[in-house]
């Protein structure tokens, strides 16, 4: 079976299923009625704090057990039923930003643990992985590949891809791959919350976390005085501004692109994005899983 993961910094994603980067380790089964795995001897269940930010996320196993979580789930998307005494082959599709894929590629592919199998309990259930073989692809590329015909039109392209930590710039020249523009910024969704919570904290003596923000900035219900909200919606659009300069700054003028919006982070962004005025003919491809998708798409392409 093709599982596809998008193993992000605040949320893990396939093509069925949206859950928080975070875990709880424990020693004993935890009775809580949430899903549990077992694993080298502790047992974890998923948490609604992220974990915190890690640029390789190799150096500890917390990613590997939230990605066995993603197989569990997807399993079950596809109608396994896990009780059977059977080993499941998996080929696990995963990315990297633009930026790190030459760099990290490798040891992915070790850490995926490519040609092994794999023990692991998931709610009781013994199952046993083969995971056959380990594929990484290029995040923000990934993420544009269903609309690629668009994309082709047109000689300029500019991907940015914001996600919890790092906005990704991707730019493409008549459909190639242009090495000039490739970067990972240090301006995601995680860095702007952390600027907000200083600034509440410090303006109105509040605590906020994300879950707050997140309402503020997508439409939902707070009970944030309005005032607080005022700030965070300020601050959002001075972030994108900001972000934008930076870009003119490195000599990319997106009034001169088609730019392809992606990630959650351009979700969250959105309105901001769509009122800075600093850009030409763009996009917001509105699928939080896009990465997942095309992750899926490419290896169905043989690539």
């Amino acid at each position: 079976m093709i599982v596809s993961v998008d193993t992000g910094n605040k949320h893990i994603k396939t093509p069925h299923k949206l859950f928080s980067a975070g875990l709880v380790e424990h020693d004993a089964f935890p009775h809580f009625g949430q899903d549990v795995i077992f694993f080298d001897g502790k047992y974890y269940t998923i948490s609604n704090s992220r974990l915190p930010y890690q640029r390789d996320k190799t150096v500890n196993p917390n990613y590997f057990v939230l990605t066995l979580f993603a197989i569990a789930y997807e399993l079950q998307e596809a109608g396994y039923d896990l009780r059977d005494d059977v080993v499941e082959e998996v080929t696990l599709l995963v990315g990297l930003p633009p930026a790190h894929l030459s760099a990290l590629r490798s040891a992915y592919r070790t850490y995926f643990r490519e040609s092994e199998y794999v023990d692991f309990e998931f709610n009781n259930i013994p199952v046993t992985l083969q995971i056959s073989k380990v594929k990484v692809y290029s995040q923000a590329m990934a993420a544009i590949s269903p609309v690629i015909n668009d994309v082709l039109q047109y000689p300029k392209v500019i991907i940015v891809d914001i996600g919890g930590y790092t906005a990704d710039v991707l730019s493409l020249y008549y459909g190639k791959i242009d090495t000039k523009i490739c970067y990972s910024l240090e301006h995601g969704t995680i860095p702007f919350y952390n600027l907000v919570h200083e600034r509440v904290n410090a303006n109105f003596d509040l605590l906020v976390d994300e879950q707050d923000v997140d309402a503020v900035l997508l439409g939902g219900k707070t009970v944030l005085p309005e005032e607080v909200s005022d700030l965070i919606r300020n601050m959002a659009r001075q972030y994108i501004n900001d972000f934008m300069s930076s870009l003119r700054e490195m000599h990319i003028d997106l009034k001169t692109y088609m730019t392809y919006f992606v990630g959650g982070g351009s979700l969250l962004f959105k309105p901001f994005i769509c009122e800075s005025g600093k850009l030409g003919s763009y996009t917001v491809i509105e699928d939080i899983s896009a990465n997942a998708a095309g992750y899926e798409l490419l290896y169905q392409l043989g690539l």
